[in-house]
């Protein structure tokens, strides 16, 4: 759709009327505003607040990719959600939410993971790529759909009380290479897997995403109407703490294998293999292929019921925080926090066989990572004390 052929009704004009005032707008801009299309990968703390400014703006067609139902830890900070909304399908009540803010944008919904076999697909349909996810796999793909088929992507991230926020931009400039840096220049290797805590581990203030998000909408929208200086070779770093907004600057290296100046990346690969990241595990007891051995919180059950803690030569470790161990524990456990494990080392007994848990799994690999290094038999919980509420004891509280 161009703006030749867009038209904005009375309705919309007396809508949009706060824009159509603007020099930088007017009437011209929110017809550019109608003929866009904008697609939001993930509708969770980041994608709720860039899909609701999106639809109240006035952008014509909005994607939304998610695969989740709405739960009770999302209200805290996705606020497209409400309580009557548990349970429910997000993008359905995505769809109803933004429908309500403005019957005269098109929602489109993608349900499903957003992955190698239909990234190109969706992306190819959009003019502006918004990355509102919050894993590792997703944000590669994201990124290289969108340089090989040259979308900005407008990307964002959040942890605790921090975000940052950037637009990665593969159009060609007038030196006929890439207009900025893309997310691979910044991050040419993902971490080792469990090494950055996802937000379920660690914690986020619920107000970040709100913050961080409007900067995502905005740079959007000004790519769209084409005005204004856009974040391309830019990184802004919100801290809510110490309300702080820090810039660095970003340059595209010639050697990135996706946006350099002779690419490898030209075609998508298995995301969850070159972030390393391992399918569902079997119930088996104890896993060892060459990872971290894990057991299931049904095997952590047995052992409790047998007693196998109570005799000497098993021990269970939470390697929580103090403040979560308030929250819910298991009293057979003792806590140890992760980043004491090392000045517990000399009181550890080779001869014993520790089990670790933490909240999902991605703490207490580390740990026993760790403590099997140092010569000790340490097996990891998968899914931690969030999998034992889930499926062992469900009157335990989950965070």
């Amino acid at each position: 759709m161009t703006t030749a052929t867009v038209e904005l009704s009375k309705d919309e004009i007396k809508r949009y009327s706060r824009h159509l005032i603007l020099p930088e707008v007017t009437l011209e801009g929110q017809k550019k505003l109608k003929a866009a299309s904008v697609l939001v990968i993930g509708t969770g703390g980041l994608g709720a607040p860039v899909s609701l400014y999106l639809a109240a703006a006035g952008v014509g067609r909005i994607g939304l990719v998610d695969f989740d139902v709405v739960d009770h830890s999302n209200l805290q900070r996705q606020v497209l959600f409400g309580t009557d909304d548990v349970g429910v399908s997000k993008l359905d009540a995505a769809r109803a939410r933004l429908e309500g803010i403005n019957p005269h944008v098109k929602i489109d919904t993608h349900e499903g993971h957003f992955g190698a076999s239909n990234a190109m697909q969706i992306v190819a349909d959009y003019d502006i790529v918004v990355d509102g996810t919050d894993n590792f796999p997703t944000r590669y793909c994201t990124n290289d759909a969108c340089v090989i088929l040259k979308k900005p992507n407008v990307y964002g991230s959040i942890f605790r009380f921090e975000g940052q926020a950037t637009v990665f931009d593969p159009r060609q400039g007038d030196d006929g290479k890439p207009q900025g840096p893309c997310y691979r220049c910044l991050y040419p290797e993902p971490p080792p897997p469990g090494m950055v805590p996802s937000c379920a581990e660690g914690g986020v203030l619920g107000i970040l995403p709100g913050v961080v998000g409007c900067i995502q909408a905005t740079e959007a929208i000004k790519l769209i109407l084409g005005v204004g200086n856009t974040l391309v070779g830019r990184l802004v770093r919100y801290s809510a703490l110490d309300m702080t907004l820090k810039e660095y600057k970003l340059r595209r290296d010639p050697a990135c294998p996706a946006c350099g100046d002779n690419p490898t990346v030209t075609e998508l690969v298995d995301y969850e293999q070159f972030c390393g990241i391992r399918g569902e595990e079997s119930d088996t007891i104890i896993r060892d292929d060459g990872a971290v051995p894990e057991m299931s919180v049904q095997d952590l059950k047995a052992m409790i019921d047998r007693g196998d803690f109570s005799g000497g030569s098993h021990e269970l470790i939470d390697v929580r925080e103090v403040h979560e161990h308030q929250i819910c524990n298991l009293p057979e456990a003792k806590l140890i926090p992760l980043g004491t494990v090392p000045s517990h080392m000399s009181g550890f007994d080779s001869s014993k066989t520790y089990i670790v848990h933490c909240k999902m799994g991605g703490r207490s690999a580390q740990a026993v990572e760790f403590m099997r290094q140092a010569g000790l038999n340490a097996v990891n919980v998968a899914g931690g004390i969030t999998a034992w509420a889930r499926e062992v004891d469900q009157s335990m509280p989950t965070y």
